[in-house]
């Protein structure tokens, strides 16, 4: 495969990280993304898509999503409602049906990246239900008796934030990656992706302090990337005196978002 992912210039990534995304789509298989909230996970797609120079379609997954709502929906209420007044072409089944995201992305004449995120918010039963059309890249739609084929095999990636497992059949076809939360030195770089010019010593102190806040015995929700990102932002436009940082956490509700977490936070630093 003359494609080959190198990493973009808004996204760090491991070398195994573009190693495995490689693989994946050598192998024209989907690409599993596991990790905990706040380590690229979603970004990982667009930094793909950007990289490649691809369209990104994402199907952003609920609790209530089915599988079908990535094929095509009927909109028989519709029909119903143009037949009552008359409407031109209310024979036309076609009309009225309309792909989902999975069928956009085997519709599209150009290759796309396909974005599944947060595969794991959906009920047990959903990643069986995609088995047959992730894997022979088609569906029928009985209503119209249409069969649509990807026109070009989207690099499918999907994430899950591992708060449910997923079944053995879904897992054995896919390529999987857990990615770890990044040590102090890789988040140095992700930071300096995303401010042009950080203070050194701003930096060393608030990732010095970010580390430890994860590190308490009693915090529920560890800060994540994006909160470290907001909690610099707030200190700059605050102009925070970086030797505060050790002493108080300053707009410490940028980082931890409850109650009992900031209680343990006032408790450490007494």
């Amino acid at each position: 495969m003359d494609m080959k992912f190198t990493g973009s210039s808004h996204y760090v990534a491991s070398d195994d990280l573009m190693n495995t995304v490689n693989i994946a789509m050598t192998l024209q298989k989907p690409l599993l993304i596991k990790g905990e909230p706040g380590t690229g996970k979603t970004m990982l797609a667009q930094a793909v898509a950007e990289a490649l120079g691809k369209k990104l379609i994402i199907w952003n997954v609920k609790s209530t999503t089915k599988a079908q709502d990535g094929l095509y929906v009927y909109d028989v209420v519709q029909r119903l409602y143009d037949s009552q007044f008359g409407t031109e072409g209310v024979d036309n089944i076609a009309r009225y049906i309309k792909l989902g995201k999975l069928g956009e992305a085997f519709q599209a004449d150009e290759q796309v990246v396909l974005l599944i995120d947060e595969i794991d918010k959906a009920d047990l039963e959903f990643p069986n239900d995609l088995l047959w059309e992730l894997d022979r890249m088609e569906f029928y739609i009985p209503e119209t008796k249409e069969t649509i084929r990807a026109k070009q095999r989207p690099i499918v990636i999907i994430t899950s934030n591992a708060e449910k497992e997923l079944p053995d059949a879904f897992l054995r076809r896919c390529v999987f990656h857990y990615i770890d939360f990044p040590d102090q030195a890789q988040m140095e770089a992700i930071l300096r992706v995303h401010f042009a010019h950080l203070e050194d010593h701003l930096a060393q102190q608030a990732l010095a302090a970010f580390y430890w806040v994860r590190e308490l015995r009693g915090i529920e929700k560890k800060p994540s990337t994006s909160e470290l990102v907001d909690w610099l932002r707030a200190m700059v436009a605050g102009g925070v005196d970086p030797d505060r940082i050790a002493r108080e956490i300053p707009f410490a509700g940028v980082l931890l978002k409850k109650d009992k977490d900031l209680q343990t936070l006032r408790k450490a630093l007494r």
